[in-house]
């Protein structure tokens, strides 16, 4: 094991004065090796607290572009970036925040063809993913790979951190067998997260590493952090490895699509008839199912209805100056929630010819409108 440099020493003086950590997993950090899979709203807090601590190797595996709607949350990033890969950018900063350390970037995809090739190089994997199909990917390699895994995930207000395929304990799929049905699973809807949640969250998942890759103090394996930002309560939830789960003997990906309601025939309509309609005179009422900052930022000229407000019963359409009897055009941002509202209204409201317009506002805007500012 390599000795610190007068520089690191200086740096990381902090530690080396604590008397549980020291020097020697001081040098334990600077000898490891983390991927963090996702430079989002984990991933940007994890890198950023494991880069000033001294891992010594940081690998990030993330084929997004930095977009201004991740501003708000993914603190690696300026309005400068916008457009620019993440994993690039994320690298940028880390080697400006801490130059003792190294830190490779891979604009890629990780899926089953790359998994087991990029965790080879690495020993602990910190999953910062957003999606399902990816934590079932990441775990499964994980095992097959023998490493350990450092998780988090975030919904709206709440977060949760644990540890898993640690020193043979537990495994993602003995807390969660099996995947949610795809219309059930958070990551499909159009949902918020409060900005500080995922930092909150992703600095939890850098200690756990640290104390994974130091030993010093105990891990959160078979143990399942969650945290309420509302109420600023946690707990504990204690699982163990489930001895009937089947073997992993391969890497497969989830296919893991966000249907809509069963469509019928001409349940959506294109944005090229819905323009025909509108212009040609024809009778028809357009609703509005996004939120009220959505419509500041652009509209069609619709009644507004929030889709949470349609389901609840919390607005009327009837109220609203719609007639179930007249043809009806349902838009969102891009389809999936008009979709749904389309259903409330003919299952609940009894509106007889609703449609949903394919694509939504995004699409209306690419084909009809550029001037409309879209999200």
């Amino acid at each position: 094991m390599s000795a610190l440099t007068p520089e690191e020493v200086l740096r990381y003086q902090r530690h080396l004065t604590l008397p549980q950590f020291g020097e020697k997993a001081q040098l334990q950090l600077k000898e490891s090796r983390v991927l963090v899979i996702g430079a989002g709203g984990l991933g940007c807090p994890a890198l950023q607290y494991m880069a000033a601590a001294g891992v010594g190797r940081l690998g990030i595996v993330d084929f997004d572009r930095v977009d201004v709607s991740n501003l708000q949350r993914q603190i690696l990033f300026t309005e400068d970036d916008v457009g620019k890969p993440k994993a690039e950018v994320a690298a940028e900063r880390l080697k400006r925040m801490n130059p003792c350390i190294e830190v490779e970037a891979m604009n890629v995809r990780f899926g089953a063809d790359n998994a087991l090739e990029i965790l080879s190089r690495y020993d602990l994997i910190v999953d910062g993913s957003d999606n399902f199909p990816t934590r079932y990917l990441v775990n499964d390699a994980c095992v097959l790979a023998g490493k350990p895994l450092i998780y988090g995930a975030i919904h709206t207000f709440q977060g949760q951190v644990s540890v898993f395929n640690f020193q043979g304990g537990p495994t993602y799929r003995c807390l969660f067998a099996q995947p949610p049905d795809p219309g059930d699973a958070p990551n499909c809807a159009e949902i918020g997260v409060l900005g500080v949640l995922p930092g909150i969250i992703g600095t939890a998942q850098a200690c756990e590493a640290i104390k994974v890759i130091t030993g010093v103090g105990e891990p959160l394996s078979g143990k399942l952090l969650m945290w309420d930002a509302l109420s600023m309560k946690q707990q504990v939830i204690r699982f163990s490895r489930d001895p009937d789960l089947p073997p992993i003997t391969e890497l497969r990906e989830i296919e893991f699509a966000c249907p809509g309601p069963d469509l019928p025939d001409g349940a959506e309509i294109e944005t090229g008839a819905f323009r025909s309609l509108i212009e040609g005179g024809s009778p028809v009422q357009v609703l509005d199912v996004r939120l009220g900052w959505e419509r500041a930022m652009a509209k069609i000229d619709s009644v507004h209805i929030p889709l949470g407000d349609l389901r609840s019963g919390r607005a009327d359409p009837g109220q609203a100056g719609l007639d179930p009897q007249v043809p009806t055009v349902v838009y969102c941002r891009s389809g999936q929630r008009s979709l749904n509202a389309r259903q409330v209204l003919a299952d609940r409201y009894s509106f007889s010819q609703v449609f949903s317009l394919k694509g939504g506002i995004k699409e209306w805007a690419r084909q009809f409108d550029p001037s409309l500012r879209v999200y």
